[in-house]
């Protein structure tokens, strides 16, 4: 039984010393106790507690660090790996572009194309937009960084096991173009007299071939009946929108540094004014289908043209 003179006697109940071999079950929770009381395990009454706190969150601190620190090592372990199986120039897998996409310029939005014959400000926009467009067509640009290549056939410029870089391509001039290539046109593409330029051009698909020898072209048609009758007459360039083969395959970014993307230009001549045209054009090839209803801009593209006039 202990008396008041043994508790006094007893100097600090955190002391370990005190905390002696076969300490009852009661000395043990007064220690917590008192811990659990101090509000901090480093409580100034508390000093060997204090330490071995200090020793504990060290601990704790240090396994995260190595845990951490080994995760991150091994996640760029894991991305220097994968890494080395990846073409710098080539991706490695492109099956979910087996099939190009058409696009038009000017870009606007939601693809409606409008000119105000009247407002000037309603169709400067889209000339400015294809004069920065077209910059790269010049045939000064061309002829200083392309190549002129045989029409007909596919400009293939294949490695033979050492890194042929960079790839050649080939001219298209702006010229080719014709009406609609914007050189010393007084009618900004057609835009200031109602007679609009509209560019198709078909997205770059690495190492794309049309098929065995067989050349492209794009053509355009009103989506529904009325459509066809408002859409009245236009004129392609390049002639019947041929699109050549010495301008595939494409390389990639990295390998094709100067590569063009060849166009076909349609001159709207005579729309019916004030009336909203939905137009479609596909590009016509033996390895493009243009009949995904899953995918709208597979080897075509539909837009609309309204020409107001008052």
């Amino acid at each position: 039984m202990l008396t008041v003179t043994h508790l006094q006697a007893r100097a600090h109940p955190l002391d370990p010393g005190n905390i002696h071999e076969g300490a009852g079950l009661g000395e043990v929770g007064c220690v917590l106790e008192r811990v659990l009381h101090s509000g901090s395990c480093l409580d100034p009454t508390a000093s060997c507690f204090g330490a071995f706190c200090d020793c504990f969150v060290a601990f704790i601190l240090l396994f995260y660090l190595v845990f951490y620190g080994f995760l991150t090592a091994m996640f760029t372990l894991t991305m220097w790996v994968m890494l080395q199986t990846v073409s710098d120039h080539t991706p490695k897998y492109q099956d979910r572009l087996a099939t190009p996409g058409l696009m038009i310029r000017p870009k606007t939005e939601n693809l409606d194309v409008i000119v105000n014959v009247s407002d000037t400000e309603s169709w400067d926009q889209h000339v400015q937009k294809l004069n920065k467009f077209l910059e790269p067509y010049n045939d000064s640009i061309q002829a200083q960084k392309n190549d002129v290549c045989r029409p007909g056939r596919y400009y293939e410029q294949p490695d033979n096991g050492v890194l042929n870089y960079p790839k050649r391509a080939c001219q298209f001039n702006r010229t080719q173009l014709g009406d609609c290539s914007g050189i010393g046109d007084p009618t900004h593409y057609g835009y200031s007299t109602g007679q609009p330029c509209v560019f198709i051009k078909m997205n770059r698909v690495i190492n794309f071939y049309a098929g065995a020898n067989q050349s492209m072209n794009v053509t355009c048609v009103g989506k529904r009946d009325e459509d066809a009758e408002n859409l009245g007459n236009f004129v392609m360039f390049p002639a019947n929108g041929n699109i050549d083969l010495m301008y595939f395959p494409y390389y990639g970014k990295k390998f094709h540094v100067n590569y063009t993307q060849p166009l076909v230009a349609v001159k709207f001549l005579n729309v019916t004014p004030n009336v909203e045209v939905n137009v479609e054009c596909r590009i016509n090839a033996a390895n493009i289908a243009t009949d995904d209803e899953r995918d709208k801009f597979a080897g075509r593209v539909a837009f609309k043209l309204r020409i107001n006039k008052t």
